[in-house]
């Protein structure tokens, strides 16, 4: 059984959260959906927060977030340590956000992106492998050091 993900979204990505849900449906893949439940306006760090801390403890493998454009959701998201967030708004971006970057988390946009052909990055995203070799130093190198407190 494929890994559960996480979905967050705020108002102007709940409409695409929905479709997504039937492309996890259909791919047989488990998700829990964190909200938002309308598009009544709420604030998209409320959503991005609770699935980017979630990957990053290790409760889930992969999340999902969606606002108007994908962008303030993955800023949001990447603010946690060990979550990569990354906006796809093709299938090419899709695959090599998962194959060179290995991200965890897959921001998208529910007012910039057509709701089939985001249901087909989200699929590419789940079944593209983490390249490794090369591409893992690179990801190593994105977390930053941890400093000494002054």
């Amino acid at each position: 059984m494929p890994d559960p993900v996480l979905l967050g979204s705020d108002h102007a990505g709940f409409a695409l959260k929905e479709k997504l849900k039937e492309t996890l449906a259909r791919l047989g893949v488990p998700f829990e959906d964190l909200g938002t439940h309308s598009e009544e306006p709420v604030d998209y760090p409320d959503f991005a927060h609770p699935v980017a801390a979630a990957v990053a403890s290790g409760r889930f493998r992969r999340g999902v977030v969606v606002c108007g454009t994908g962008i303030g959701v993955s800023m949001a998201a990447n603010r946690h340590p060990g979550v990569r967030a990354a906006v796809a708004y093709d299938e090419t971006t899709a695959r090599l956000s998962r194959e060179h970057n290995d991200a965890n988390v897959l921001a998208l946009g529910g007012r910039s992106l057509d709701h089939a052909l985001a249901g087909r990055i989200l699929e590419i995203w789940l079944t593209t492998l983490f390249a490794g070799e090369r591409h893992a130093r690179r990801v190593a190198k994105i977390e930053l050091p941890k400093t000494e407190p002054r």
